[in-house]
């Protein structure tokens, strides 16, 4: 067997914990997605438990955990309400359903097959940016009605937007009451602990409350829009769709939607991949990671459950609590699993104020702030990205708001890789990033360097094509203690060049090791300070205009060994006093 699919039981102990743990937090979240849609909270438990267990083993990525998430769903809510208004009812729509999230799972998964999965990484960021945020504002305001005791208005962020004025009629103080209950528990209960999910905390006590509420009438609850009430048992095969959607004339019709989800779901997972990768040290495999989560949407579909992707906030619990293989991301699932067979009746007592008051804080934390604090400090092609891209996925939709997107940052970044390249001399031969070929006027000093000095060389913009590259930047020997980072063949940096830059000269500083600056040119030097790279990070003191003078600079820290230790003393210092501030902010 290959080893992609082998169970290591290594880290037993810590992958059963980090497991049980992200399954903890992904309970209230799974039921939560799936209140938002018309096939019911059960359909997000069920989507979590086949997505979280298949691509956990056949997926890419050790210590990701998978499930429905914010961005899937909406998509999802949006299938099923397109489905049911063409067949009349979700019992006779439900078949075009699950025809599109299987078609979406199998596309996700040729993805995979076919290799694609390294091309996610030339969407730059202000489209994901915007494209999450908008996601975020969706969410946000289609939880404006629920929080109230209110079922959402159709039309979209439109019609709930245009029927504002009459929530005071007709909201009920209860769910209010127990909506702002749940909101509060989430943000202020990890300040007394964080060895138990606030989010869980705030679905078992408001869901007591609830119930004591319920017998008066008073507060909505999940069985109330499920007839018979939440199912118990394993769910049932759903093959309906087989022979009345997978054919020829039918697939034209469920494309579209299914290219959505499967698109959308590829970005999402392999994002969360990379985060995985930096909490972990190690590399996932992008074609393999879309072929596992093809292979869980395909089974979540043929059990009614909502498709998922990998899940950043459960990837990272998993990890601080202990997890580090597969293993880990398959017993998420299977504690699921056993909350299905076990606890299915009870679940179905949860008040929905309750699932809107943990809906709105997801919505809330997927929203990139840092994006927009930054819009005025970003280059102009960046800032209209994120911009144009947010509002389309609002009003518009999703897939159209990632073409539209791309299609502005392609275009606007030529326009300014032109703009600058006609000003650079010797410009028509750039090269990729190449950070470990010396260069003809280091040649005097290579001999001098020893191994507790490296020399890292970009030449070329610094763009979102070659972000993922440069990273590599941020691996060094144990024994460095100082990186000089060669930026003069650097014309040009975007903001998805600036941000990697940035966790660049962290993660070296985080190692032990100061950076050196030479050769900034002036849009570089300039991006670096509007963000506090320069001086924050690295100070002026380090920053050196070309490499002779920065050549000069390290003759003297070598012949005092001591020095160069000082030096990262003294940026590690600097890190302390701005950590409170950046730090916290990323």
């Amino acid at each position: 067997m290959h080893k992609l699919f082998k169970i290591d039981l290594s880290n037993l102990r810590g992958d059963l914990m980090g497991g049980l743990t992200a399954g903890i937090v992904a309970l209230p979240l799974a039921l939560a997605f799936g209140a938002q849609t018309e096939m019911g909270a059960i359909s997000g438990l069920y989507g979590a438990i086949a997505v979280g267990v298949f691509a956990a083993f056949f997926g890419g990525t050790p210590i990701q955990v998978s499930g429905p998430t914010a961005p899937m769903t909406v998509i999802s809510g949006t299938v099923i309400t397109l489905a049911i208004a063409e067949a009349g009812s979700l019992s006779a729509g439900l078949p075009l359903v699950i025809a599109i999230f299987f078609l979406a799972g199998l596309l996700e998964m040729l993805l995979g097959v076919f290799k694609i999965g390294r091309y996610i990484k030339y969407i730059p960021y202000p489209v994901v940016s915007g494209f999450m945020s908008g996601i975020g504002v969706i969410i946000v305001i289609g939880q404006i009605f629920p929080l109230f005791g209110l079922t959402a208005p159709e039309g979209g962020a439109w019609g709930t937007l245009s029927a504002l004025g009459r929530l005071p009629e007709l909201a009920s103080g209860y769910a209010l009451a127990i909506s702002a209950a749940t909101i509060v528990i989430i943000y202020l209960f990890p300040r007394i602990t964080k060895v138990v999910p606030s989010s869980l905390v705030a679905l078992i006590v408001l869901s007591v409350v609830g119930y004591i509420w319920l017998k008066g009438g008073q507060l909505s609850v999940i069985n109330d829009g499920t007839p018979g009430g939440i199912p118990t048992g394993l769910p049932r095969l759903q093959l309906d769709f087989w022979a009345q959607y997978l054919q020829v004339d039918q697939l034209l019709v469920i494309f579209k939607y299914a290219i959505t989800l499967a698109a959308l779901g590829a970005i999402d997972s392999l994002l969360t991949s990379i985060v995985a990768d930096n909490l972990s040290k190690t590399r996932h495999e992008s074609d393999q990671e879309l072929i596992g989560q093809g292979m869980g949407n395909m089974a979540a579909a043929l059990i009614g459950g909502l498709p998922g992707a990998g899940a950043t906030m459960r990837t990272v619990i998993n990890y601080q609590s202990g997890g580090k293989t597969r293993l880990s991301g398959v017993m998420a699932g299977l504690f699921l699993l056993a909350v299905l067979l076990g606890l299915g009746r009870l679940v179905g007592h949860v008040p929905n104020a309750v699932l809107a008051g943990i809906l709105l804080t997801v919505g809330l934390s997927i929203i990139d702030y840092r994006g927009f604090r930054d819009l005025n400090k970003i280059p102009r092609a960046d800032a209209i990205t994120i911009i144009a891209v947010l509002l389309i996925t609002v009003f518009q939709g999703l897939l159209e708001a990632v073409g539209v997107g791309m299609i502005i940052s392609s275009i606007l970044f030529m326009k300014s890789i032109s703009d600058v390249m006609s000003t650079q001399m010797g410009s028509d031969n750039l090269k990729d990033v190449s950070p470990e070929i010396s260069w003809d006027d280091e040649s005097e000093i290579s001999n001098e360097l020893g191994e507790h000095v490296d020399i890292k060389r970009l030449d070329g913009p610094l763009f979102f094509g070659l972000a993922s590259q440069f990273g590599e930047l941020a691996r060094i020997h144990p024994e460095t203690t100082l990186v000089v980072i060669r930026m003069g063949r650097v014309p040009y940096i975007d903001q998805s060049g600036l941000y990697v830059l940035e966790e660049v000269v962290r993660s070296i500083q985080e190692q032990g090791a100061a950076v050196v600056f030479s050769g900034l040119k002036d849009q570089p030097l300039e991006m670096t300070k509007r963000i506090n790279l320069v001086p924050g990070l690295v100070g002026f003191d380090y920053c050196f205009p070309d490499f002779q003078s920065c050549k000069k600079w390290l003759r003297t820290m070598l012949q005092h060994e001591s020095l160069l230790a000082d030096v990262a003393i003294r940026q590690r210092e600097q890190k302390g006093q701005i950590s409170s501030g950046v730090m916290n902010e990323q």
